[in-house]
């Protein structure tokens, strides 16, 4: 095994792990003194429902303080959690624009999406975003949650559905609000970037009353406003990933309004629209395309013939995001009571409040130049496609094409040309509301410490949709001489062409919980015997209706919907014991039932061995499971793309110059619809941690673990992830269509050997299984410096992962350093190694910390998709069109490896007046070229949105300043 870490952080690890270096306390003293110093105070760490005092646990935690997030420079919880060295495939980020849950954001704990990763608030369960990521998997919204509410978060790296329940297999994320707050603190920020648009400001104001020793409660508010603006694609044309031009780099010219033989065989709509005669008289030699006499441009002014074909009719794309523009606010209410001596009532409400404005970063809408084969109606009834169909959009000769002009040519004629006065294409205007009431009540009763909690958690979205296209009432106005194809429509007949329509979407979650934990043996062997046990109940309804205009396939397909809910009860417990000395054991247990399919049983156990005062081995064996949801099981569906394929018939060997091939045909991406299951088994898994616990000398922590996880009966749809699925195509009806004449690139119109493909649709099964093992460090250094010079501190948390097969239908694939799964989560890719390491330098009022972020290279092929020709993976996997009817060059096989540094300086005036500056991208490194990923800005943009979003925004400034009293 090698474990690749090739830049700065491989040289930082070896030289922490030498001990040149020589984080926290001391791993095997790692206690909360209570005041005085005295007695040591119990906590309870996720992952456990006993309190203990030794944190350091069989179970890999990784926290972060308040501090740390203070110091990583950051600006969204998002941001900081896409960074762990433990997120990999599979995590949603709000730069992907073609997401169904578009502007959220999810955590993938070891890469097996944010469907396995279980986010709690404080301990309890969070409704999900009503918009599931692929349209499957429930997940928290992590980008909604302000930071000055968050007291700590906690990242616990191993199975937990013993314990937590479902979602829990690869891990869970514990994010902890403040408890209580003493004096008034305001916080404001700006930032912005080098290289144009992404300017943020944040603003916070927290105050709290009341000490819960001597005043006996504490009550409390935080309120944040963050506004961050767009990023647009143009203001980063100057780097390549951007520019959407790559005949220098060996393929096709990609931008809007340029023909190209390969991309769009020499008709595309342009800056003006167009006439074009498919059945003209041309010269000897001279293919249909190819005759200037053919073609009739309606605004003669911006574009001709000659210009056209060379390219300098070319439409800039202003519209599309890199990162889109949001806005936060966010409101955190509190207060703790106390009973008496041995209860307290802690009670919590909150409202975050995020909206953004995305427009999924489509090409713009454009006239359909030989027909319109409708959209395609999902419901519980099934399917009812060509919806709205237009059989013909061709124009007779003399015939109305909107106002002003008629067609000149003496047989039918196409217009080719963008749609104007309509907006952003497919946009949306986002308000997403996280609402949250708790109450939490904790004590001791006849020898049991009790904590009983209940709430209500709701997350509401309010859509406003626009740039969608009724095609009935534009050729109705094209035809009847209404619409004026130059633009300058009035209102009313823009509102009858792309209406704005609106939509509300809904989750909720109410849950229960009881636990009571005590020690049942003051003496089992070397210790206590601990015992917990507890109950939980959650009902969770999901009502996201597709919005009104596309379920009845007006001006597009039905957009995703989920409606349905389930009930889960649950009875649970944990055991803890030192049998022997220094040996610490616990297992513990779990039984589901949910309404929904049934029954779940879920033991786990783990146990940690200190041999040495300074050295340790910890383990842990966990089952956990994954039951389906509304979005898999109930009143669900969608529609979705995600690869290029060639038509099996109209373009069976992928050429469109082959004689009798449709061009159009031989390169596309097909829609799939997404249907439901009512049968499906729950996910289930095993997984395995062993790791060691070291400190060579004091102040130097060091943890070791090994993982390995296994999910079966996994959920997935069968497009992408069943190679010996054979898609049933549905078919519209034979219709004339351009098919190539043989000779060069020309074509004629003729009758193609099938109607176009339509759709396909691809059910959820429970199919196969993934499994994925590797290795996480994480290095710890704390280290005061001779005479008073101030303190340096260093961490590493590193993850390398040395394999990630999926198997289905008896076939395994190793997909560890690929793209793969490409099917999943916009095709994030599977790099073997992640890395973070932090180096802090404090000195009285000066604190300096510095984080290095690394994330490997890995190959764009995937096996699972059965794509493992590099010379075909920017179409075949990411269905791009960068090298299509070339020879994709070698260089585009493999994804270089991204490291990005990030600096924040903090200085303290007074005791009360904080200042903070900080840099983000500090050497400004460009996100690398990913040509098989759609995970990004869209089909214009080459980078991985996921892995390499801070390379698309580039060097950020921050200035911030933090006043308490």
């Amino acid at each position: 095994m090698t474990f690749k870490l090739k830049s700065l952080p491989f040289a930082v690890a070896c030289v922490v792990a030498s001990g040149a270096l020589a984080g926290a306390a001391p791993a095997f003293a790692q206690t909360t003194e209570a005041a005085g110093g005295s007695t040591p105070q119990r906590v309870v760490v996720t992952g456990s429902l006993i309190s203990r005092t030794n944190t350091e646990t069989p179970t890999p935690v990784q926290v972060l303080t308040a501090q740390d997030i203070q110091k990583s420079g950051k600006t969204s919880v998002a941001e900081l959690l896409t960074d762990l060295a433990a997120n990999g495939a599979g995590t949603l980020g709000t730069g992907f624009a073609g997401a169904f849950a578009n502007g959220a954001s999810g955590i993938s704990l070891r890469g097996l999406t944010v469907g396995a990763t279980l986010v709690l608030i404080d301990g309890h369960r969070m409704a999900g975003y009503p918009l599931s990521d692929d349209s499957q998997r429930s997940f928290v919204d992590v980008s909604s949650i302000p930071f000055d509410a968050i007291e700590s978060i906690e990242v616990l790296k191993s199975g937990a559905s013993s314990l937590y329940g479902s979602d829990a297999i690869a891990g869970v994320i514990n994010i902890k609000l403040k408890k209580n707050l003493n004096g008034t603190r305001l916080a404001a920020e700006y930032g912005d970037t080098q290289h144009g648009g992404g300017k943020t400001r944040r603003a916070s104001i927290s105050s709290g009353i009341g000490d819960l020793d001597a005043d006996g409660y504490n009550a409390f508010f935080t309120l944040e406003s963050r506004k961050q603006d767009a990023i647009k694609v143009y203001e980063r044309e100057q780097f390549g990933y951007a520019n959407r031009d790559w005949r220098a780099r060996g393929g096709n010219n990609i931008n809007l309004g340029v023909p190209s033989a390969n991309v769009n065989s020499f008709l595309t709509p342009t800056n003006s629209p167009f006439l074009y005669n498919p059945a003209g008289t041309n010269p000897a030699g001279v293919a249909n395309v190819d005759n200037p006499a053919n073609y009739v441009f309606l605004d003669p002014t911006k574009c001709n013939f000659q210009k056209y074909r060379a390219g300098g009719c070319q439409v800039d794309d202003r519209l599309s995001n890199i990162q889109p523009e949001t806005e936060n606010v966010n409101l955190l209410v509190g207060m703790t009571k106390k009973l008496n001596d041995n209860w307290e009532l802690a009670l919590k409400g909150s409202i975050f409040q995020r909206q953004s404005e995305n427009n999924r970063n489509a090409n713009p809408q454009a006239y359909s130049a030989t027909a319109f084969n409708g959209y395609n109606v999902v419901n519980s009834s099934g399917v009812t496609p060509r919806v709205g169909a237009i059989p013909s959009t061709l124009f007779a000769p003399g015939a109305r094409v909107g106002a002003g002009f008629t067609n000149p040519f003496g047989s039918n004629a196409r217009l080719y040309g963008y749609i104007p006065d309509i907006g952003p294409t497919l946009r949306t205007l986002n308000k997403s509301t996280a609402s949250r009431v708790s109450a939490d009540l904790t004590g001791s009763a006849a020898g049991w410490d009790v904590n009983a909690a209940a709430g209500w958690t709701k997350v509401k979205i309010d859509a406003e949709y626009s740039g969608n296209i009724n095609r009935q009432n534009l050729y109705n106005a094209l035809y009847n001489g209404s619409w004026n194809v130059l633009g300058g429509n009035s209102p009313e007949l823009v509102a009858a062409v792309a209406p704005t329509f609106y939509n509300t979407l809904e989750s909720t979650l109410t849950y229960a919980d009881l636990v009571g934990s005590r020690e049942i043996l003051p003496s089992f062997g070397a210790g206590p015997l601990s015992f917990a046990a507890g109950v939980h109940w959650h009902k969770r309804e999901q009502n996201a209706p597709p919005s009104s205009l596309t379920a009845i396939g007006a001006v597009n397909n039905t957009s995703a919907f989920t409606i349905g809910e389930e009930t889960n009860s649950a009875v649970f417990a944990e055991l803890r014991a030192t049998p022997i000395k220094n040996v610490e054991l616990g297992v513990s247990s779990r039984y589901d039932h949910y309404d929904t399919y049934g029954n779940s049983f879920t033991p786990a156990a783990n146990f940690k061995w200190t041999p040495a005062a300074n050295f340790g081995v910890r383990g842990t064996f966990a089952r956990g499971f994954r039951a389906p949801n509304p979005a898999e099981v109930g009143n669900a569906g969608s529609s979705f793309t995600f690869n290029s394929i060639r038509d099996p018939i109209n373009c069976p060997n992928g050429s469109r110059t082959t004689a009798g091939n449709v061009p159009s045909a031989c390169s596309f991406a097909p829609p799939y619809l997404q249907t439901t299951n009512p049968n499906l088994e729950p996910e289930k898994s095993k997984s395995y941690t062993l790791g060691i616990i070291y400190e060579p000398m004091r102040g130097l922590n060091m943890t070791l673990d090994y993982y390995k996880i296994k999910i079966e009966n996994l959920v997935v749809t069968r497009a992408g992830n069943d190679p010996s699925f054979v898609p049933t195509w549905v078919r519209g009806p034979i219709a004339p269509i351009d098919i190539a004449t043989g000779v060069g690139n020309g074509t004629t119109v003729g009758i193609p050997k099938a109607g176009p493909i339509l759709y396909a649709e691809s059910p959820y099964i429970n199919a196969g299984s993934n499994e994925t093992h590797g290795i996480e460090a994480d290095v710890r250094y704390r280290w005061r410096l001779g005479n008073d010079m101030g303190t340096l501190s260093a961490a590493l948390s590193a993850a390398h992962t040395f394999g990630y097969k999926t198997t289905v239908g008896g076939e395994t694939y190793q997909l560890a350093g690929t793209q793969g799964p490409s099917s999943v989560g916009g095709a994030t890719g599977n790099p073997k190694d992640r890395a973070q390491f932090t180096l802090g330098y404090n000195r009285g009022p000066l604190d300096v910390t510095a984080t290095v972020n690394y994330t490997s290279g890995f190959s764009t092929i995937d096996p699972a998709l059965g794509e493992t020709d590099c010379a075909t993976t920017a179409e075949h996997v990411g269905g791009r069109l960068y090298f299509t009817g070339m020879v994709q060059p070698a260089q585009y096989c493999n994804v270089s490896s991204f490291t990005t540094t990030n600096l924040n300086v903090q200085y303290k005036l007074t005791p009360n007046l904080t200042l903070r500056g900080a840099i983000l991208n500090l050497f400004d490194r460009e996100a690398p070229y990913d040509v098989a990923t759609y995970g990004n800005s869209g089909a214009g943009t080459s980078y991985n949105a996921s892995l390499h979003q801070a390379g698309a925004i580039g060097r950020f400034f921050s200035l911030g300043v933090n006043y308490t009293f």
